[in-house]
């Protein structure tokens, strides 16, 4: 199961990105996605059935897919983040069931309980990050200035 979101409205974030250099600006992005995937993997591993097998560890926020999955992906957005059991066998048995088993979801009870939370401070935590970032890049402006006049 594939969910995309969009938020909207973020023009203000958008330009304060493209301030930053490129890649800091991905890393950036990369940084916060995987800080708020952290809670809806922390919160699909609670909700995880135990039975056996290691369903509840495999559970991880990554940027990378695996062959098959991203032979079914159409289109890769400038900065992805991915939050899930990854290829684990049971992962798909256990979320929607099968004739013999009865479903126990995970993912899905786990993204709609943080999901609220995580549109709404994503904002914020984008806009802490893009001002870190360019404080690296100014104190770093600055060393190579004083350097360069030093010496």
């Amino acid at each position: 199961m594939e969910v995309k979101v969009r938020v909207l409205g973020l023009s203000q974030l958008e330009q304060g990105l493209s301030e930053l250099p490129r890649a800091t600006g991905k890393n950036v992005l990369r940084r916060v996605l995987r800080q708020r995937g952290e809670l809806i993997a922390e919160r699909a591993r609670n909700l995880a059935p135990i039975d056996e097998g290691d369903l509840k560890d495999s559970i991880a926020v990554s940027t990378k897919l695996s062959r098959s999955q991203r032979r079914k992906r159409r289109k890769k957005a400038t900065v992805e983040m991915f939050v899930g059991p990854g290829t684990h066998p049971q992962a798909i048995t256990q979320e929607f069931g099968t004739w013999f088993h009865p479903p126990q979801p995970f993912m899905r009870p786990a993204w709609a309980a943080e999901k609220g939370s995580i549109l709404e401070d994503l904002s914020g935590d984008l806009w802490t990050e893009i001002d870190k970032a360019a404080q690296r890049i100014a104190r770093k402006q600055a060393r190579l200035a004083k350097k360069n006049a030093g010496g």
